[in-house]
């Protein structure tokens, strides 16, 4: 007596060897799918020069000048400007930062998205220079 062929056996045996052919395709590394690269590190940030525009107000540290204060009170009104910061190292790179913190702590309403530069000089006592320029990036107000 011979079984019948019903649509659960011809499943069950199609299903083996699609099974066998599975196994044995993973068995051999040549013939395996690729592995997915591991995906490379995230770039690192790369800085970009900011947008500078053509200053509209210049304060030198010099005698005779206003307080930075004072000078920033009377141009620095506009909500749009950006003050930079310009500290001219003679040598010592911490006593210039610390010399552009006092500068930007008096600049008041321009204080949180002022630029600040610091650069080296071969004369002595090179100063400092803030300038406001209509630079500053509407988004970050």
């Amino acid at each position: 007596m011979r079984p019948s062929l019903t649509w659960q056996t011809i499943l069950a045996d199609l299903s083996l060897i699609l099974f066998m052919v599975t196994a044995s395709a993973l068995s051999d590394p040549a013939a395996a799918p690729a592995a997915k690269p591991p995906l490379p590190p995230p770039a690192p940030k790369v800085m970009t020069a900011s947008p500078q525009g053509e200053p509209v107000g210049v304060w030198r540290e010099a005698p005779g000048m206003p307080a930075l204060a004072q000078w920033i009170t009377q141009e620095g009104a506009d909500p749009r400007l950006r003050a930079t910061v310009l500290v001219r190292e003679t040598g010592d790179a911490r006593r210039a930062l610390d010399h552009a913190q006092r500068l930007v702590a008096q600049l008041g309403p321009l204080e949180p998205h002022a630029r600040v530069v610091v650069e080296p000089s071969g004369r002595d006592g090179a100063g400092a220079t803030v300038t406001l320029g209509y630079d500053a990036d509407p988004a970050t107000r």
